[in-house]
């Protein structure tokens, strides 16, 4: 487990923290969650979320939001 805190964007606006990804890093990985569904974990290395946020800007998934 690790022992960071979890981490919100301060672009979920001020809604209290609902609906957001949380992140927190640590011993070689980073994990995620959902605000609305902290029990539900995921954990990936650095580099596997670096390839996931850059394809993401890239637009590699916009055709999953059509």
């Amino acid at each position: 487990m690790l022992e960071t805190e979890w981490q919100t964007s301060s672009f979920c606006g001020g809604n209290g923290g609902n609906n957001c990804i949380e992140v927190r890093s640590g011993a070689g990985a980073v994990q995620l969650r959902e605000s609305e569904r902290p029990e539900q974990i995921v954990t990936a290395t650095p580099d596997v979320l670096r390839a996931l946020i850059l394809g993401a800007k890239a637009g590699e998934f916009d055709h999953l939001t059509r």
